[in-house]
């Protein structure tokens, strides 16, 4: 498990780095080799990066009521589906199907961030994030991170903050 960290990614970083960089977001980045036998992306990013995992979050996509919306949570717990549709003024959410979200973010499942997607989604951070000074969240690529401040993550993906995960 190699880990590595640095302070702001190299030109030709992923579109959630250059977003970031482009912001003049403080954040480090953090990469680790990916192991595809993992059964959770998010639990494998906390582990490899020694972090726990209420300061690891994971990007999901919903479709609540016909719109894509991003959600973002701890990957200690899960998305209350119900709780993401309330949040964001809708009635109803299900998970959106991989390969559509794939293509609307521009990036690979397991390697969604919040940050940088090809197509602006709504996007909803849960509450819990606000209780750490530093969260982490994927850069774009599987075995890659970024690490900022939650207030710049909700500032940056324009995002409404509200409790939607749950244990």
């Amino acid at each position: 498990m190699a880990k590595k960290s640095k302070k702001q990614q190299q030109p030709g970083g992923t579109p959630a780095t250059v977003a970031l960089t482009a912001a003049g977001v403080p954040y480090t980045v953090h990469s680790y080799d990916h192991d595809p036998a993992h059964p959770s992306y998010g639990e494998e990013a906390a582990e490899a990066m020694g972090v726990s995992p209420e300061r690891v979050f994971k990007t999901l996509v919903a479709d609540v009521d016909g719109t894509l919306t991003v959600a973002v949570v701890p990957v200690a717990g899960q998305l209350d589906l119900k709780a993401l549709a309330a949040a964001v003024g809708g009635k109803r959410a299900a998970m959106a199907d991989p390969a559509l979200a794939e293509r609307t973010t521009g990036y690979v499942r397991g390697g969604i961030s919040p940050l940088g997607q090809r197509k602006k989604l709504p996007t909803v951070l849960d509450e819990s994030a606000a209780v750490h000074p530093t969260v982490c969240v994927s850069a774009g690529r599987r075995g890659l991170e970024v690490e900022l401040a939650p207030d710049d993550l909700a500032k940056l993906t324009e995002a409404v903050v509200a409790s939607i995960g749950r244990a």
